[in-house]
């Protein structure tokens, strides 16, 4: 009887140690996410209500958050550099629908960020484009033939691809140190509604440099990005988008680095958003390549979403997704068109998704590439 009763309190108590340790490693986390939000959602100089409903902040530019970041430390705000900034193709607020209400001058609008916004940040990052994940599948034109690159250009037509929750595609412009993508910077649109909690397109970045392992994150969901522009906001909602056969919209991008600081500066629509410090990565004084193309990420229980308009290339302009006017810069800010030789494709599943470059079409569209495809079950 006393062996029995001794048995029982032994599993009394290994269920009450397992129920507290729960409990307290749920109230770290928590702890842990109240001390993001509050490194993150800084005091306002100004508040803009959105139609879309989540808020923006106007922060002060040298109170913004990313300047709080360790390896930031003293850093002083640089200025637009001098370098030759993107061929201007339509308004920035068209494409985003940014509202009448701007923030002020001296100010940088940050999207202000709720706990859900963190949680479901950090669930994408994990697994919304981490190479050794299965679930994710590329379609890309990739420029490693120089030694270095410090610059990387294109406009890519913008489509409202079919996701669920699970799922998410994006259309991305990078520069990154070499294949293994230790240091990563990328930019495009994308439909992520774990993200965003919406299945609409939208504007993003990301970086890292630990090949996604600990550091970096998407848009502002960590310190890193400084912002300098007071009119544009990173992961903004794209309001109109092309379709298959009719209209197109696009937008310009660009990933640039300032030759004197080492800065990579990103731009959009011929707007500066802002750099990436050289201090925040290990192994990108430059990159040692630069690519273009699409993505797609997929729980393992799920089919494999579409990837840019959902259709494979053709070389008709508004069937597949595309990027025109490719170039990059080679250690100088003069701007170089790839010829064929200096690029390759990489189709980590060609029956599902598929990427093609033509090199120059004609003075429209100069150097051009597609990419995309419908998904499905891609043998994951």
């Amino acid at each position: 009887m006393i062996n029995i009763l001794f048995l029982f309190m032994c599993l009394v108590e290994g269920i009450t140690g397992r129920i507290f340790d729960t409990m307290q490693s749920t109230l770290m986390e928590d702890l842990e996410i109240e001390k993001e939000l509050k490194l993150i959602n800084k005091a306002p100089v100004k508040t803009i209500y959105t139609k879309f409903g989540y808020i923006l902040d106007c922060i002060d530019i040298n109170n913004q958050p990313s300047l709080d970041h360790p390896l930031l430390k003293n850093h002083k705000l640089q200025k637009y550099p001098s370098f030759r900034t993107s061929k201007k193709t339509s308004s920035t607020k068209a494409i985003l629908g940014i509202q009448k209400d701007e923030c002020p001058i001296g100010t940088v609008p940050i999207k202000r960020t709720t706990k859900d916004d963190l949680i479901r940040g950090k669930s994408y990052f994990n697994n919304g484009l981490i190479d050794h994940m299965h679930g994710n599948h590329y379609a890309e034109v990739i420029s490693g033939y120089f030694p270095y690159y410090n610059g990387v250009h294109g406009t890519s037509s913008i489509y409202n691809v079919s996701v669920t929750n699970d799922q998410s595609s994006c259309s991305v412009m990078y520069v990154r140190n070499g294949p293994d993508s230790t240091n990563y910077i990328g930019m495009g649109w994308h439909v992520a509604p774990e993200l965003y909690n919406d299945y609409a397109p939208h504007v993003y970045i990301v970086w890292t440099n630990d090949n996604f392992n600990n550091t970096g994150c998407f848009n502002l969901l960590c310190m890193g990005f400084v912002l300098t522009t007071h009119v544009n906001y990173v992961g903004g909602r794209i309001t109109d988008s092309s379709t298959y056969e009719g209209d197109i919209f696009k937008m310009t991008l660009s990933i640039t680095q300032d030759l004197e600081t080492k800065n990579w500066w990103l731009n959009m629509q011929d707007e500066m958003l802002g750099y990436f410090p050289a201090s925040l990565f290990s192994d990108l004084n430059y990159a040692g390549e630069v690519g273009w193309g699409g993505r797609t990420s997929t729980s393992l229980s799920s089919p494999s979403p579409p990837m840019g308009s959902g259709v494979f290339p053709d070389n008709v302009y508004n069937h597949a997704s595309y990027f025109t006017h490719v170039s990059f810069q080679i250690n100088s800010t003069e701007r170089l068109e790839p010829e064929t030789y200096t690029v390759k494709t990489f189709n980590d599943k060609p029956d599902c998704f598929f990427a093609e470059y033509y090199g120059f079409l004609d003075e429209e569209f100069r150097y051009s590439l597609q990419f995309g495809g419908p998904g499905g079950n891609c043998g994951d």
